[in-house]
């Protein structure tokens, strides 16, 4: 079993103490690994080190430093056999897609390099004559880079590219439930001779990940996780005002209209269901469907979902993978079993496995309304409320009525239907006819209590820069 530590100031750090944390692999409730929890001297030495890489690394030209991030992309994609076999063991995906997840995380460090000869700024024109007004974009300084555990690897890389690229240094955080894979990518980055500094990866508990949030040198923090998880940032921000950069929950409603490919949207649903035991942030997570379908549609669920076996995906890829702990597990078990007591029905799944590892089955409730927790609250797991609707207007406003506000997914072949949701729907993305994906080219950004600012595209690497205004007399 291997032990990890601390990657501070370009090496791995022996613990200075004796707090571990182990790391199970969740289809077997096997201990796999164990993380050295960084204490607050280990932290503060990390933001320490990335403050004074930053004036360095800044100073280099943007293209100096997307030479840099292709070298580190390159260094990925030859570890990714590594990457992934410690992702597959700690997140129970299969080793195929854990290392299709390295390599994909790789092409987005790719992409954000190659922003290096667009981080524009503006010339604005002045109400003084003989007078330029010119907008410069600036790196903010050090980010604290606070990752999830359902896809570690390719969002560590989603946060830590475009926050390199634009001139600031990062201290990272992976999820205690998967920190392996980021300890790989930091022998990546060693491999990939990454100037010192530029990159830390420390696993901490809740208190010192406070600390390095609120050392005045972090300048942002970028999460992906829970809104409560994302409250506790924002008070992290108070402390020097840094800024927030905030994905948070989502509840995906999916509204099939009845002129609908209905093969193919349920095809569709069930797999975004079941692709990682449905721990997707853009997961569908409700469905509408028109009264005149919903039998059929239901019945082509139940069908889809009743061919979906789980278990261990290292032994056989084909199964749905688990959840990520036990605590996830049960919490979802208890989620539907109140969803049964205010009136819904179990039409597949619903039974709480015995023995190892922390697995759900694929479960399809039918009969719900728009008011009960299983509707308004997010699962993150493999079950699915259904609720019927009349109109077109009944659909937009159940999914309108909702405390999140991510993504959104519409099944039609009506053009002025799809028109129309594109135009109404309370979401920062809307999918026709598709599988939400993320296209990394685009802005990943959510409404409501879903986020604040976003990732990926232009605008996502935007969100690492702050502006400065010269006001020049001539």
């Amino acid at each position: 079993m291997r032990t990890y530590c601390n990657f501070i100031d370009g090496r791995f750090v022996e613990p200075q103490s004796d707090s571990f944390a182990d790391v199970d692999n969740p289809a077997t409730s096997a201990v796999i690994a164990r993380v050295t929890l960084a204490s607050q001297d280990d932290a503060l030495s990390a933001v320490e080190a990335a403050s004074r890489a930053q004036k360095t690394w800044r100073a280099l030209t943007a293209i100096e430093r997307g030479e840099h991030l292709r070298r580190f992309a390159d260094a990925i994609v030859e570890r990714a056999p590594k990457i992934g076999a410690a992702l597959a063991l700690e997140s129970g995906k299969s080793i195929a897609d854990s290392e299709n997840e390295a390599r994909y995380a790789a092409d987005i460090t790719r992409y954000h390099a190659e922003w290096a000869r667009r981080i524009e700024g503006e010339v604005i024109p002045s109400d003084t004559p003989n007078e330029n007004l010119v907008l410069h974009r600036e790196p903010i300084g050090v980010v604290a880079c606070l990752i999830p555990f359902n896809y570690p690897v390719y969002t560590l890389l989603r946060k830590v590219a475009p926050a390199l690229i634009t001139g600031n240094t990062v201290v990272v955080r992976p999820s205690n439930n998967t920190p392996a894979s980021a300890f790989e990518i930091a022998e990546a980055a060693q491999q990939a001779d990454l100037p010192a500094g530029v990159f830390n990866v420390l696993a901490m508990d809740h208190a010192t990940a406070g600390a390095v949030c609120t050392h005045p040198a972090v300048g942002m923090i970028t999460l992906t996780g829970s809104v409560n998880a994302g409250r506790i940032v924002l008070d992290y921000c108070k402390a020097n005002i840094a800024k927030p950069s905030l994905e948070l929950g989502g509840k995906a409603p999916a509204i099939i209209e009845p002129d609908a490919d209905l093969e193919a949207a349920a095809s569709a649903v069930v797999a975004s269901k079941t692709t990682h035991c449905g721990q997707l942030c853009t997961a569908m997570e409700r469905v509408y469907v028109h009264a005149g379908v919903h039998d059929r549609f239901v019945e082509l669920l139940r069908t889809k979902m009743r061919a979906v076996s789980f278990g261990d995906r290292a032994q056989d890829a084909s199964k749905m993978g688990p959840l990520v702990s036990r605590s996830a597990q049960r919490n979802i078990h208890a989620m539907v079993e109140r969803a049964v007591a205010e009136g819904a029905t179990i039409a597949t799944g619903g039974v709480l496995p015995e023995g190892p590892g922390y697995f759900y089955p694929p479960t399809l409730l039918v009969n719900c309304r728009h008011d009960m927790e299983i509707v308004r609250e997010e699962i993150f797991g493999p079950v699915l409320p259904v609720i019927s609707y009349d109109t077109l207007d009944e659909a937009l406003a159940m999914a309108n009525d909702h405390q999140y506000g991510l993504s959104s997914v519409l099944y039609t072949e009506n053009y002025r239907t799809a028109m129309r949701v594109a135009n109404e729907i309370e979401a920062g993305e809307l999918y026709v006819n598709r599988t939400p994906a993320d296209p990394y080219q685009g802005f990943h950004a959510g409404w409501k209590r879903s986020g604040l600012g976003g990732d990926d595209g232009k605008h996502g690497m935007l969100e690492f820069t702050q502006t400065r205004l010269v006001i020049m007399k001539y």
